[in-house]
């Protein structure tokens, strides 16, 4: 046994033999004692020798229930012979006496035996569960509520099983333990503190249960504290204002921003359901939806940062309690400018039309420019396109003036299509630009400018009065009345000399219509009288004040055939010419020839050589050129005469020797004829005398007083003759020579003038020259006067007239094309190859010498010469 159990068991034996001496067996055991131990020893209690136990058999005998000790064989001792459970033998009952009756054998003999099992706190206090759960609705609670509590319970017995109980320490509960005797204890759980189930949705407690046994022995029972829900939370956001930035080329549907509002309570308490319930402006519900559920906010519409650039959007966030608690927060949708607006230009004041005499500086219009996007994106650049005559200046941010920077002309850009461009400074840069037409009013700054500094007019002569001889065309670039121009002539000092001597005004002869520049002839043109008519024409505007321009008219009278040759008389003067009378043969010439026949005489001797000048026949024609380009011929007798007449120079010579048989005298009918068309001509009869050689030297010294009118004594004839024939071979070969260098010459300088810009008549430039040729008699040159430079017999007349103005070159002036007015007829193209040669000096005296050479009895014709290759 135990040492513990020593003691006691002493006392027991003591206990039963002071029973069995009373009269009673006692006995006491601990429960749960081991097996083995010893609890009385009965053979000295009953008075029983040693053996005897076992030979009188000695045993217990239980009633009823399960024997927990017996006699241990030999020695007769109560042992324990099984497990002792107080609780299970007594339970609760106080004190456990178990009645055993020990029986003996030999004699029979029954005694009486009392055991007490006595306690040990051999139980824990045990609680009805191990785990109790209690539910407490928070905030509705309210502190010092009680909750009863099942209290613990301990098998034991006495103090064994006196319990007392703490609870796990707690801010929010504690226990209250009332103790009644009749009720017994009442165990309780009191709110000391509101619970929230938001920071504590469950509470844990351990209430411990402890007995005063030694050791004590204790129970645990959890407590599980679940709070109930209330809507006592609103929902919150984690933020009171949201800030998002969105471009304002942002899609359609596109997440703006997911918004998650918290809720503490549970269920429906906690439930979040999202709406928009104020936003700023008012058309920002059309741009943005939000997902009640989730609380997506999505763009719906399409944002313009020029229209709003900043959204304030409320969103509320309530639950499903009862009542609803809300939450709310602010969401700032800041919109992004992106470079979507290209610059916009206004005009918005433009004066017009600017005056051409504008100065530099002048304002023109006023524009407005502006770019609806912000920073980079909407500043602007402006310049103007074309950069001249105008440009920009910045009066102030976003407005400029349109302003001159060059002088105007309207003549040559009458209106400018000004485009104003304007580019911001995104990136991409946009553009913008806008046209303004700035039209330039006139202003009487330009004289009227005839095409020609000088213009050359060809007229025939013997043309009606009335009659369209040019057609002036001056041109003022000016516009409306400025460029109105009237026409008139200016009679300071322009005319011409008339054949009678005196001087007469151009107005006299051609007058110009003031509306077309017409110009007409006043009277007919005698070409006789007059040749060249220079005079000036005046184109003045109806501006103010008004300007003029001039032009230069060299007129010329073209020459026609309106005059027949005229026979002149002797040189020394004699009778006037005599019309040839009777015959035949006069008047057939007459009827040939269509004119009038002269009676002229001359001798001539017999013998005379072949070749022999016997008379001359001198002519003249008051035409010029070819129409005074006279020719002779022998009209009768045809065939092989005894004389001959030089073609052009008139002179009668033999055709072979004279003789007797050709008879005393000769009759010859000679034709003078001109070149025109249709050709004119007169006629003679020379009356020739064969004499004898004596006789023909006396009449010859007696023709200056006795010759007939026209005729050329023989001897007069031979001498000059033979003397002119020598001289004339000399000069003719020295002005071949120097005619061939001349024309090589010529030609050169024809090569280079062909090379330059050639001009008609009204069209062109420079000066135009004027070749006309005259009778055969002599050749002149002129600059607005004639030299003779070879004069025969008789009056000179040029019949080679070269004019050459010899003025200034006229101001390089823009050629004008005028398609609507045709040239009149009266002109003509004088301006050729051959005028441009005869216009030199040098080439012309040379050429007119050579024909004056030809003309004084040269045995080359002049038609030789005039038929020549030469250049036109």
């Amino acid at each position: 046994m135990d040492a513990s159990w020593g003691p006691a068991v002493c006392l027991v034996v003591l206990v039963q033999m002071w029973a069995l001496v009373s009269g009673q067996v006692r006995y006491s055991v601990p429960e749960e004692a081991k097996v083995g131990t010893v609890v009385g020893r009965l053979p000295q209690e009953l008075g029983l020798e040693a053996g005897d136990a076992e030979e009188r058999r000695l045993r217990v005998v239980w009633q009823g229930q399960r024997a927990s000790v017996e006699v241990s064989g030999a020695s007769g001792a109560l042992v324990v012979s099984s497990r002792l459970d107080r609780e299970e033998l007594c339970g609760k009952s106080a004190p456990c006496s178990l009645r055993l009756e020990v029986l003996l054998e030999r004699p029979l003999r029954v005694f009486p035996v009392e055991l007490e099992v006595t306690d040990i706190n051999d139980n824990a206090p045990l609680f009805p569960v191990a785990r109790k759960n209690i539910s407490i609705a928070e905030v509705t609670t309210v502190p010092g509520s009680r909750f009863p509590l099942e209290g613990a319970s301990d098998a034991d017995i006495g103090a064994n099983a006196q319990l007392s109980y703490t609870l796990s320490p707690s801010e929010h509960f504690r226990l209250d333990l009332q103790k009644n005797d009749e009720d017994g204890d009442s165990l309780f759980l009191v709110l000391t503190k509101a619970l929230d189930r938001e920071t504590a949705p469950v509470h844990r407690l351990v209430l411990t249960a402890s007995d005063e046994g030694r050791p004590s022995l204790t129970g645990t029972m959890e407590l599980v504290i679940a709070v109930l829900d209330a809507n006592d939370n609103i929902p919150q956001f984690n933020q009171s204002v949201y800030k998002v930035q969105l471009p304002e080329n942002t899609e359609r549907g596109a997440l703006v921003i997911k918004l998650n509002a918290t809720d503490l309570d549970e269920g429906t308490n906690g439930n979040i359901v999202y709406s928009l319930q104020k936003l700023f402006p008012q058309e920002g519900r059309e741009v943005f939806e939000i997902d009640r559920k989730s609380g997506e906010i999505r763009l719906r519409g399409d944002l313009d940062f020029e229209d709003v650039g900043l959204y304030r959007l409320q969103v509320d966030a309530g639950d499903q309690g009862n009542p609803p608690q809300l939450g709310h927060c602010k969401v700032l949708v800041e919109v992004l400018d992106v470079n979507d607006n290209a610059p916009e230009v206004w005009v918005t004041s433009l004066s017009v039309p600017v005056p051409e005499d504008a100065s530099v500086g002048t304002v023109v219009a006023l524009l407005s420019v502006s770019d609806r996007d912000s920073g980079a994106n909407g500043r602007v650049r402006c310049w103007v396109w074309p950069s001249s005559p105008f440009g920009l200046e910045s009066r102030f941010a976003g407005s400029y003036s349109l302003v001159l920077r060059e002088a105007l002309d309207r003549e040559r850009v009458s209106a400018y299509e000004v485009e104003v461009r304007a580019e911001d400074s995104g990136q991409p840069s946009l553009r913008a630009s806008r046209g303004v037409r700035v039209p330039v009013s006139d202003v009487n700054d330009n004289a009227p400018s005839f095409s020609q500094a000088v213009y050359t007019v060809l007229a025939r002569e013997n043309n009606a009065a009335g009659a369209e001889l040019a057609r002036l065309l001056a041109r003022d670039s000016d516009e409306a009345e400025n460029g109105r121009v009237s026409y008139s002539l200016w009679e300071g000092g322009a005319g011409a000399a008339s054949s009678g001597g005196g001087w007469r005004p151009a107005s006299s002869y051609v007058s110009v219509d003031a509306d077309s520049g017409l110009l007409w002839a006043v009277q007919p043109l005698d070409y006789e009288e007059l040749q060249v008519l220079q005079f000036e024409v005046r184109a003045v505007d109806a501006g103010e004040p008004p300007l003029i321009g001039n032009a230069t008219v060299q007129l010329f009278v073209v020459d026609e055939n309106d005059n027949a040759p005229m026979l002149l008389p002797p040189p020394g003067g004699g009778p006037v010419l005599i019309p040839f009378v009777g015959g035949v043969v006069g008047a057939s010439v007459e009827a040939a020839t269509g004119s009038e026949s002269e009676t002229l005489w001359a001798w001539a001797a017999w013998g005379a050589p072949a070749g022999q000048v016997v008379a001359k026949i001198r002519a003249v024609d008051a035409d010029s050129g070819y129409n005074a380009w006279l020719r002779y011929e022998v009209w009768e007798p045809r065939g092989k005469g005894p004389f001959r007449v030089g073609l052009y120079s008139g002179e009668v010579s033999t055709a072979r020797a004279l003789e007797e048989a050709d008879g005393p005298r000769q009759r010859l009918v000679i034709v003078v004829r001109d070149h025109g068309e249709p050709s004119r001509s007169a006629t003679a009869t020379l009356s020739v005398s064969l004499v004898e050689g004596g006789e023909a030297a006396l009449s010859g010294a007696g023709s200056s007083s006795s010759s007939g009118p026209g005729v050329l004594s023989v001897a007069e004839g031979g001498l000059s003759a033979g003397a002119a024939s020598s001289s004339a071979n000399v000069w003719l070969v020295v002005a071949i020579c120097a005619v061939s260098s001349v024309l090589v010459l010529a030609l050169v300088l024809y090569g280079a003038a062909r090379c330059a810009p050639r001009a008609a008549v009204l069209s062109g430039a420079a000066p135009a020259t004027l070749v006309c040729a005259s009778e055969v008699g002599s050749w002149s040159y002129s600059q607005r006067q004639s030299r003779s430079l070879c004069v025969a017999e008789g009056a000179g007349k040029s019949d080679l007239m070269v004019f050459s103005p010899n003025l200034p070159p006229p101001p390089a002036v823009p050629a004008v094309k005028d398609t609507s007015q045709t040239q009149p007829p009266a002109l003509l193209d004088t301006v050729s190859g051959a005028a441009f040669l005869f216009s030199l000096p040098a080439f012309s005296l040379t050429f007119n010498f050579f024909l004056a050479l030809i003309a004084c009895d040269s045995p080359f014709p002049p038609s030789i010469f005039l038929r020549l290759p030469w250049p036109v």
